[in-house]
C-alpha cells in the first residue's frame, strides 16, 4: 500500500495549520489583546483520558506560525500510550500567543489522538493474526493526510491516499468498462506499475480477477466460508482484502480466515476526540 513521504506530510502540516489559523484568528485575536503584549506565561496541557498520542508536529507548527518565540516541550511522543491526567506538553512564551494558538493546537491534537486511539483499539483486536488493518478515504475533508498519519501512530495501515496513487475498481467501474477482465487490462495500460485492486462479490468474480492479473482483490461482504475458500483459491497469486459490514465483534473472525487486509471506514469517520485541557500560569 502507498506510504506517506516526510516531504508531503511536512507540506501538509504547514497548509493544515495555515487554514486552521485563518478560520480561527482571522484578522486578529481581539480577546488576546486584553493582555499586555509584554506579558509572558507558561501552560501545561493534560489529557483527561487514556489514549494513543498523535499530532505533535501540528501543535509545534501552530505555535511556530502564531509566534516563534513560544517554546513547546513535549513529555510524550506520537504513538505512545498516555494516561488520564498526564501532562503531554508545556508551553512558555508571550501570553497572547499561548492563548491565540490554544484552540487550533488542541483541535489538531484531540482529533489525531482520537484517530490514533481508535486505530490502536482495532489493531489490538487482531493482534497475532498477521492481518493488516487499512483505513479508507472516509476522512475529514482537508485533513486526509493528517488522519492517515494518525492511523499509523495507532498501529494500523494506509490504503491508497487518494484517487491518483492506486486503482480501486468497484462495481460501477466494472459495469462501465464491460467486465472485470476489460477493467483490469485498461488499468494496466493507463498507469503501468500502479497497484490494481478490484472489488468482487463472489468466488466466480474472484477467479476472473486472478486470471486478469489483479494485484489486490477486495472481497465485498463475502461469507466467512467464502473468504476461507477465496484464500485457498488465491494461493498467493494476489493479496486479499476483506471489506464491508465489518464490526468489532466480527473483526477477529474475519482476520482468522487468512485474508491479508481488512479495510474499515470507521477508523477515520467515527472518531471521538480526545479530552484535553490547557492550564495557564502567569
Amino acid at each position: 500500500m502507498p506510504n506517506l513521504t516526510l516531504a508531503e506530510l511536512s507540506r501538509e502540516i504547514q497548509a493544515n495549520v495555515r487554514a486552521a489559523l485563518a478560520e480561527d484568528v482571522g484578522s486578529g485575536d481581539i480577546t488576546a489583546q486584553l493582555i499586555p503584549a509584554e506579558r509572558d506565561a507558561s501552560a501545561r496541557i493534560i489529557t483527561r483520558e487514556n489514549a494513543t498520542l498523535a499530532g505533535t508536529a501540528w501543535v509545534d507548527e501552530v505555535f511556530r506560525q502564531v509566534d516563534p518565540r513560544v517554546q513547546v516541550k513535549w513529555q510524550a511522543r506520537d504513538g505512545e500510550q498516555v494516561s488520564a491526567d498526564q501532562t503531554l506538553f508545556t508551553l512558555e512564551g508571550p501570553a497572547r500567543a499561548l492563548l491565540t494558538g490554544e484552540r487550533s493546537a488542541l483541535n489538531f491534537l484531540q482529533l489525531l489522538s482520537g484517530t490514533a486511539s481508535r486505530a490502536r483499539h482495532y489493531a489490538d483486536l487482531v493482534e497475532g493474526t498477521g492481518v493488516k488493518l487499512l483505513d479508507t478515504r472516509k476522512t475529514l475533508p482537508g485533513l486526509r493526510l493528517a488522519q492517515k498519519y494518525a492511523i499509523t501512530c495507532g498501529g494500523c495501515h494506509n490504503h491508497r491516499i487518494g484517487l491518483y496513487d492506486a486503482f480501486l475498481i468497484k462495481e460501477n467501474h466494472i459495469a462501465a468498462c464491460g467486465g472485470i477482465t476489460q477493467a483490469i487490462a485498461a488499468a494496466h495500460q493507463i498507469a503501468p506499475g500502479k497497484p490494481v485492486e478490484i472489488e468482487v462479490e463472489d468466488l466466480n468474480e474472484l477467479r476472473q480477477a486472478l486470471d486478469a492479473g489483479a494485484d489486490i482483490v477486495m472481497l465485498d461482504e463475502l461469507s466467512l466460508d467464502d473468504m476461507r475458500t477465496a484464500v485457498a483459491l488465491t494461493a498467493g497469486r494476489a493479496k486479499l482484502e476483506a471489506s464491508g459490514g465489518i464490526t468489532e465483534s466480527t473483526l477477529r473472525t474475519i482476520a482468522e480466515t487468512g485474508v491479508d487486509y481488512i479495510s474499515i471506514g470507521t477508523l477515520t469517520k467515527d472518531v471521538k476526540a480526545l479530552d484535553l485541557s490547557m492550564r495557564l500560569s502567569l
